[in-house]
């Protein structure tokens, strides 16, 4: 019998909003009842406030495709997040949220993919060669993931390793907030005033701090080369240079602060999340990781140099990666905020009300998957799989408010797993499984371990 990955546990139907907050703040992902895998809508009553999870195919629609001005993003999932992440695109709603991405959009689009595919093959190479100083050893693969992630958002933003000064405090202080900072706090529960203290730790808004001044130092020297003529022709250029195509105005160095916090948030937290928890389905099912690693090899045979077209000859990769992301999407919720009346299922939503959104939940749910808690990446080729790709699978969110950043990300997924799995073959340790959880992305709790070895070529 082929085992099941990892799924973390359900909390009792019923408890205490105290206990809620305190499941919540743990881990979001095991503070949720097990009913939430097979119902359409689930109401949460709070002293202060409703929400309610949407998993019915047409209400995540409505609120994301359909009507995404009625529902802005919740400011509660921000009240965590902002000594990071500023006023950033991932945050903002509105003109504000509109005119950020009018500006940031064009750096994604066209080409840019393939401009970008040499850095993400550097990055790959530099992935590759860590690991194989590890063959042999029993390695956390989180922290590996980690780090290559970071370097391919160095090397496609501002065309610098993860070597580099700035980038490896900007990396160490990063994983010191990531451990520091719960996803949600007071705020997200309790409708306190601006002016209150949200209850950071002193690390976390130390770490934010320095993260932020890092980055500003980025920026600023920037500017001062787009100015002089001399800057790279990379993403950071390119966003920084872009106009919005209604006033004309370009980011400031402080608006653009705040969006490389994102970029790095969402671009390497994210990619970090996914690949790791790939691996470790690669190491739970070798069958399918040597189909990905003969693939990998035939079609790295005769590459001498970095060509953006053999992504699609990764047809194996891909899948296994769009189903890790099903599995485990690195963002298990989203929340949005009704500023409508609405009457969603026959239940009366009164404005302010957060509607949940939640990956996690949906890309399980009982009612749409077969086989919903399995790994099987073939099912992509089947009618169920491809009816669920276009109703309920959104690991990169879906609408007007899509990660701007999705195509690179599958891009950088694919292109790594294949390369690792090419020459580095990795098996389970015999350490009992990584139990999932939510912090800012889907991570494990007490880390993934995978055994290294040296894969022979075919």
């Amino acid at each position: 019998m082929r085992p099941m990955p990892p799924k973390p546990p359900s909390r009792p139907d019923r408890v205490s909003l105290w206990q809620y907050v305190k499941l919540f703040r743990r881990d979001l992902l095991s503070a949720q009842p097990a009913r939430l895998y097979r119902a359409w809508m689930a109401e949460f009553r709070t002293p202060f406030f409703r929400s309610y999870l949407l998993n019915e195919p047409a209400l995540v629609k409505t609120v994301l495709k359909e009507r995404p001005d009625d529902f802005p993003k919740s400011d509660r999932i921000g009240e965590g997040l902002r000594p990071l992440l500023g006023n950033s695109v991932f945050l903002t709603n509105g003109e504000t949220w509109k005119r950020q991405r009018r500006i940031i959009d064009p750096a994604f689009e066209g080409g840019r993919l393939r401009d970008a595919f040499p850095a993400m093959w550097a990055a790959a190479d530099a992935a590759e060669a860590r690991l194989h100083q590890e063959i042999g050893h029993d390695v956390e693969i989180e922290e590996h993931m980690s780090h290559a992630a970071a370097d391919v958002i160095f090397r496609t933003l501002f065309s610098i390793p993860i070597d580099h000064e700035i980038a490896t405090e900007v990396f160490r202080h990063f994983r010191a907030y990531q451990r520091s900072q719960p996803i949600l706090n007071l705020g997200a529960f309790v409708p306190i005033p601006k002016w209150v203290p949200r209850g950071f730790s002193r690390q976390t808004k130390a770490s934010a701090a320095k993260i932020r001044a890092l980055i500003t130092q980025l920026t600023a020297a920037r500017m001062a080369e787009i100015e002089a003529g001399t800057a790279p022709n990379d993403l950071a250029t390119k966003i920084m240079t872009t106009q919005d195509p209604q006033t004309g105005e370009t980011f400031s160095t402080e608006e653009m602060v705040d969006q490389v916090a994102i970029f790095f948030l969402a671009g390497h937290e994210t990619s970090a999340s996914a690949l790791a928890w790939t691996l470790y389905l690669m190491g739970l099912y070798p069958d399918w990781q040597d189909k990905v690693a003969a693939e990998a090899q035939a079609a790295f045979a005769d590459q001498s140099a970095p060509d953006f077209s053999i992504l699609s000859k990764l047809k194996i990769a891909r899948d296994v990666f769009r189903e890790a992301l099903r599995l485990y999407p690195p963002v298990p919720m989203m929340v949005r905020e009704n500023t409508c009346p609405e009457g969603f299922r026959e239940r009366n939503q009164r404005p302010g009300s957060q509607m949940v959104l939640s990956p996690w939940h949906l890309h399980r749910h009982e009612r749409l998957w077969e086989n919903p808690d399995g790994f099987d990446p073939a099912r992509f080729h089947t009618e169920n799989g491809k009816s669920c790709m276009r109703a309920a699978y959104m690991p990169f969110s879906a609408g007007a408010r899509v990660c701007t950043g999705a195509g690179f990300a599958m891009a950088e997924g694919v292109l790594l797993l294949s390369r690792l799995v090419a020459t580095t073959e990795v098996s389970l340790t015999g350490r009992p499984p990584p139990v999932p959880v939510a912090h800012l992305t889907v991570r494990a709790k007490d880390g993934i371990y995978l055994r290294l070895a040296r894969r022979g070529w075919c």
